[in-house]
């Protein structure tokens, strides 16, 4: 049985290793892609002692034939004919290169997004077209076009860290869709990112994916109907995986670097520390959002401040907070709604309700925020 996760995690170093021998990105991992497939067919059969190694070897046989195949580079092929021997020096580095190159500023979120759960992730464009629910042949042109944009890029050149954090977020947030699990792919791939590059805010990043994936099983009803931060079934909690989300953070925080997803994780924490809704400190909640304005000054930490605020110090400091903010932002009235009931104005915070759930982005949010509004009406 070939074991897929094995063949995912080598992907990107083996594109790192061609890219480091000459070959373009969209080039590189065409070619890897044809030697997975070989590997499929083969391994069963006649298993590697160095998957690596027979990867890069197989890889790189598979562009020299593509590249002598191109008569448009020929001149190319004179310099890559020579077949160096499968190794394993500078795999670190082709690896941290390769987040930084499908998280490149010239690339869409949405494409890198894209790129780096094909290239860093080792998925197939089926089934990251499945995950965000459009047609294969659509996915594969926005990979298509994503690999020829970072072609021309030097992959020598030093990546922006905030911005692989902020496209691997992007993954983890996306969920669960079709047969991949898209917040599991990105915890996996932080954890890999983690491995290679020593910091803080790296394992920020991972501390706030476990906390926040550790109550994934309490988030929804066996029906889909979603469940509130307070009235979850904490039971259903992963205790093994808040305690390491802690750890995490904890030794990230200890080297006094605070960033955006640290902040994010040290609030997770909190909330997976309390025995019970009731029990949640969420004056410390109110002072990490302090801290979390300090390093970015966001409208929707601010919106978010206000409801720690509300919890805190009573629903009208609350919205005396949200008073602060643009009405348009997202998830303003859903808030809105929330601290007037909580201040006793069911007739408004009903209005707020149903105004919020014709601005709801997914139907189980509008079918919550419905039924709010309709338990406040009756």
């Amino acid at each position: 049985m070939i074991d897929a996760t094995l063949l995912r995690s080598l992907t990107p170093g083996v594109i790192g290793v061609l890219v480091r021998r000459g070959a373009d990105f969209a080039a590189a991992e065409d070619a890897v892609q044809d030697a997975l497939v070989e590997a499929v067919r083969v391994w069963q059969r006649d298993p590697p002692r160095d998957p690596k190694g027979w990867l890069v070897t197989a890889a790189w046989r598979k562009f020299l034939d593509a590249t002598r195949a191109d008569t448009a580079r020929r001149r190319r092929e004179d310099a890559v004919d020579a077949e160096p021997e499968p190794g394993q020096a500078r795999d670190t580095d082709d690896t941290l290169q390769l987040y930084f190159l499908c998280a490149h500023p010239s690339l869409t979120p949405s494409s890198a997004v894209a790129l780096t759960l094909r290239a860093v992730g080792g998925l197939t464009t089926r089934q990251i077209a499945q995950a965000y629910l459009v047609p294969e042949a659509t996915m594969a042109q926005r990979i298509s076009r994503a690999k020829k944009t970072v072609s021309t890029v030097r992959f020598d050149q030093p990546g922006d860290v905030a911005t692989v954090l902020r496209v691997l977020y992007l993954v983890f947030n996306e969920g669960y869709s079709g047969d991949v699990d898209l917040a599991a792919e990105a915890i996996r791939l932080t954890r890999q990112l983690v491995a290679v590059i020593d910091h803080p805010e790296v394992a920020g990043l991972l501390a706030l994916m476990l906390l926040h994936h550790a109550r994934r099983a309490s988030r929804t009803t066996g029906d889909g109907k979603l469940v509130p931060l307070a009235e979850q079934d904490r039971a259903k909690w992963d205790t093994a995986m808040i305690a390491e989300g802690v750890e995490v953070l904890q030794a990230a925080l200890a080297r006094d670097r605070l960033g955006e997803f640290q902040a994010q994780a040290a609030i997770a924490a909190l909330h997976a520390d309390a025995p019970t809704a009731e029990e949640t400190d969420w004056v410390q909640i109110v002072e990490w959002y302090d801290e979390l304005l300090a390093v970015t000054d966001s409208p929707v930490v601010r919106l978010n401040r206000a409801v720690a605020v509300g919890e805190a110090d009573g629903p009208r400091a609350g919205l005396k907070a949200l008073a602060e903010l643009d009405e348009t932002l997202p998830r303003y009235s859903a808030v809105a709604a929330y601290l007037h009931e909580r201040d006793g104005d069911r007739r408004t915070a009903a209005r707020l309700y149903a105004e919020a759930a014709k601005k709801a982005s997914n139907l189980a949010e509008r079918e919550y925020l419905t039924r709010q509004a309709a338990r406040l009406n009756n």
